[in-house]
């Protein structure tokens, strides 16, 4: 299996931008229950306006996050641009028959999400210069963060299917899982866990635009009943190195909920899935 993925700075620091870069490209993988083997590092980097000492420190990051997931960096390319971008081409390896996909989620099954949802808003609230250093701290901390010790422990568990959530936020990929296994994901609006300051940011305006672009293409495939638009929008945040959003029956998922507890690993039952009634997602 291969995966490529490619972003801008979520942050300020460019180690940490690399590290997370790093670890957003190798979470295609986890999510598809593979083990990265190798990777080749992808720059875009305006040598005209930087010092060659940032992209080093980008790809150090990366390495960094490589060295963690026990990938081996075998090459790669840097092209010059106007912009910084930063990624990688990951390659990982896999049994077919245990290859875990988005649309195969049952109905009956809870779902598992693996971080907090929040990046993207607390990231533009960072490039506006309205977030707090303790929250670009925790932004930062989540999205470094691989999604190695969520994988493997669900490997253990029976998954049913599983997503990482990205550009499309909460909502687009859970809605893709729905589609995809011909269900309805009921989403627990109170249950879903929102990074520090978060809420703030939203009352203070600080949305990227793919915030709202995410909610122009699928609200009209949700049913949140009464609930204000504003309160939905970190449900329709684009996450850079979000988390695992898994299925589990009821059992699997009581027992991946008790070894992640052992084992710090963060996760949250924010939903179920239904026999499909109408729309791809419900929020409750």
């Amino acid at each position: 299996m291969e995966s490529c993925d490619v972003i801008t700075p979520p942050a300020d620091d460019p180690r940490a931008f690399g590290r997370i870069a790093a670890a957003n490209a190798l979470s295609d993988i986890y999510a598809m229950g593979g083990k990265p083997l190798t990777a080749m590092n992808i720059a875009f980097f305006p040598t005209c306006s930087m010092p060659p000492e940032i992209l080093g420190e980008v790809l150090a990051g990366g390495q960094d996050a490589l060295n963690e997931a026990g990938c081996c960096l075998v090459g790669g390319h840097t092209v010059e641009d106007e912009e910084l971008k930063y990624g990688l081409s990951v390659t990982g390896i896999v049994h077919p028959d245990q290859v875990l996909r988005n649309s195969t989620a049952r109905p009956g099954d809870l779902l598992l999400l693996t971080k907090p949802l929040g990046s993207g808003i607390l990231s533009t609230a960072v490039k506006g210069e309205m977030a707090t250093k303790e929250q670009e701290a925790e932004a930062v901390r989540w999205m470094a963060l691989l999604n190695r010790a969520a994988a493997e422990l669900m490997l253990r568990h029976n998954p049913s299917a599983c997503t990482d959530v990205t550009g499309f936020g909460l909502i687009g990929h859970s809605c893709e899982m729905a589609l995809g296994a011909g269900v309805t994901i009921c989403l627990r609006l109170d249950a879903i866990p929102l990074m520090t300051g978060v809420t703030d940011q939203v009352a203070d305006g600080m949305v990227p635009a793919g915030c709202y672009q995410n909610r122009s293409f699928y609200l009209s495939r949700i049913d949140a009943g009464c609930c204000k638009t504003d309160r939905l929008l970190p449900l329709f945040d684009p996450q850079t190195s979000g988390g695992l959003l898994i299925a589990f029956s009821p059992d699997d998922a009581a027992q991946y909920q008790e070894e992640a507890c052992k084992n710090n690993v963060f996760c949250v039952v924010i939903g179920e899935v239904l026999l499909q009634a109408g729309v791809p997602v419900l929020i409750a």
